[in-house]
C-alpha cells in the first residue's frame, strides 16, 4: 500500500433502535476524525463479542479464521481500508507467512473482526478519510439543526455535519446516503 494511511481504532458498535442496522465507529488513533461504517448483524455481533471480551462456547467464523492463520503460521500484519465507493468500503488484509507477504481483498467488517482477534493494526487511506470521515471537534453546534432541506445543495462541511447528526441519532441509512453524495462529489473532482 503506497498511499498515505491513518491508523484507526475501534470505538464501538451500536445498533439502531428503529432498524436492524448496526454502525461500527472507528476513530483516528492520533487525531479526532471518526469513520462510521454500516455493518451486518453477524459482523456486528462478532466485533462486539471481541470488544466485550466474551468467549463464545463455540468459535465464531472470525475466531476460526484466526485459528487457521495461527495453525499455518500466517500473520495478519495489518488491515487497510482502501476505498469508499458508492457507499461501500473495501479493505485489504496484509498477511505474511514469514517469507511471503500477500494482500487479500476483504469486506471491511470481516477485516476489522480479524484485526481485533489478532491484534493487527487498522489503517485507512487518506482518500477514504477525506470522503468518509467527520471531525466532531470541528462541527458547529448549529450545523446539524440549521441546514438547507435539499442535500445536493449543501456544502461538503454541512453534509459531514448532517452525517454526524444522523449517526448520533442512529439513523444509519440517512448517514450512508450522505456518504454516497460526498463520494460522488469527490469522484467528479
Amino acid at each position: 500500500m503506497t498511499a498515505h494511511c491513518v491508523e484507526l481504532e475501534v470505538m464501538c458498535v451500536t445498533r439502531s433502535r428503529m432498524r436492524e442496522a448496526y454502525a461500527l465507529m472507528l476513530c483516528e488513533k492520533e487525531g479526532t476524525r471518526r469513520v462510521p461504517i454500516v455493518v451486518g448483524m453477524a459482523e456486528a455481533q462478532s466485533i462486539a463479542v471481541r470488544l466485550e471480551g466474551i468467549i463464545p462456547p463455540r468459535p465464531l467464523t472470525h475466531d476460526l479464521m484466526s485459528s487457521v492463520f495461527h495453525a499455518f503460521g500466517i500473520e495478519l500484519s495489518k488491515v487497510t481500508i482502501t476505498s469508499f465507493d458508492n457507499g461501500v468500503f473495501s479493505s485489504v488484509l496484509t498477511v505474511t507467512n514469514g517469507d511471503v507477504e500477500t494482500e487479500l481483498d476483504s469486506r471491511t467488517s470481516d477485516a476489522i473482526a480479524l484485526a481485533l482477534r489478532t491484534g493487527a493494526p487498522i489503517y485507512a487511506t487518506e482518500d477514504v478519510m477525506s470522503c468518509a470521515s467527520y471531525d466532531p471537534a470541528h462541527l458547529e453546534q448549529n450545523d446539524a439543526r440549521d441546514l438547507p432541506t435539499k442535500l445536493e445543495d449543501m456544502s461538503d462541511d454541512r453534509l459531514k455535519a448532517r452525517m454526524q447528526h444522523h449517526v448520533e441519532l442512529e439513523e444509519y441509512e440517512q448517514a450512508a446516503q450522505i456518504q454516497k453524495i460526498l463520494e460522488s462529489r469527490r469522484q467528479e473532482k
